[in-house]
């Protein structure tokens, strides 16, 4: 949800907006690969719950190949399309959801990891990012000037 990290990436944009995503609640339950025991955002099917998270409309649609990359997919993550609610109405977007196989629901994030879904703050509700803040997390040295580029997987 970190815009600075996209642009980062070289995964450039032309919007940025709130979504939300009924019937779905975060996890942290995705296992690193270069980290074992440190978690990495997830979604999952709950019925009565909602995700907030960041629309990013691409500048180049191609673009989501590289974004693929830096989500691990097909092997860590897949990429379903979902319909998302916005102040627009109702859209299909991509969504990251972590393939089974690399859930383990005994592991946090890192305080680093986190702090890119708390840069999304301009675009989640209050009681949204009171829920981040409040989630348990490995600490970990943030490095000033850090450029975002570590890999999802």
């Amino acid at each position: 949800m970190n815009p600075a990290r996209m642009q980062a990436r070289g995964l450039y944009f032309h919007t940025a907006r709130s979504g939300s995503l009924p019937g779905y609640r975060l996890r942290f339950n995705k296992e690193s690969h270069a980290s074992p025991g440190v978690a990495y955002a997830n979604i999952e099917p709950f019925t009565t719950s909602s995700v907030e998270g960041v629309l990013y409309e691409l500048a180049d649609p191609a673009a989501i190949a590289l974004m693929d990359g830096f989500e691990g997919t097909p092997v860590r993550y897949s990429r379903e399309c979902l319909h998302v609610h916005t102040a627009q109405g109702l859209e299909l977007a991509w969504v990251y959801l972590a393939n089974p196989a690399f859930i383990n629901n005994q592991i946090i994030p890192e305080s680093r990891y986190l702090a890119h879904l708390l840069a999304g703050e301009a675009f989640l509700s209050e009681a949204y990012m009171q829920q981040l803040q409040s989630q348990d997390c490995l600490p970990s040295e943030i490095i000033e000037g850090e450029a975002g580029l570590k890999f999802n997987v």
